[in-house]
């Protein structure tokens, strides 16, 4: 498969919807067990996007090949999170609140990106993807409340960053 992507723009392509999943884990108060298991919702989202667009030649190839050498796919994750980490820290992303903000500028820039050299349905799918990413982490436990009970499954925060995410990649709500 040749898809027309320089480095840089697979490595945001592949980067955009861990931090889309991450910036949504923080953009609520979960607290300590409640964020590590939106993180834990976030690597399995992200990952099930292998299964549930086969056929997406871009999520495809920005994805490691967990069927294939499990040391390669590996040292693939590992690429793309140390690019991305290399990038935020040389943007001077040291807050919950300018993480969040700098995953609304990737995605704006992912959303560019494929209007210019993706194919509509891929653009679709990797939009959908990423969008269903941030209903699953924000989804993923409850806000406020006492010791897991009560609270909210979708926090005002949440909400907010959802929007501007959704905003961003130019995607219909899927929570309407």
């Amino acid at each position: 498969m040749s898809l027309n992507y320089t480095e840089e723009e697979l490595n945001l392509l592949a980067n955009t919807p861990h931090i889309i999943g991450a910036a949504m884990a923080f953009a609520g108060s979960s607290g300590l067990f409640g964020t590590g298991k939106e993180m834990f919702t976030n690597a399995q989202a992200v990952m099930a996007g292998v299964k549930d667009y086969p056929n997406n030649a871009i999520i495809q190839a920005i994805l490691p090949d967990v069927k294939g050498d499990a040391s390669a796919a590996m040292d693939k994750m590992k690429k793309v999170r140390d690019w991305g980490v290399a990038r935020y820290k040389a943007k001077g992303v040291d807050s919950a609140e300018k993480f969040q903000a700098e995953a609304v500028v990737d995605s704006k820039a992912v959303a560019e990106l494929l209007a210019a050299k993706a194919s509509t349905q891929e653009a679709a799918e990797y939009k959908q993807w990423a969008m269903s990413i941030a209903e699953k982490v924000a989804m993923a436990s409850t806000e406020g409340g006492f010791l897991g009970f009560g609270g909210e499954r979708f926090s005002a925060n949440e909400k907010q960053l959802f929007s501007q995410i959704e905003t961003a990649l130019g995607t219909q709500s899927l929570l309407a």
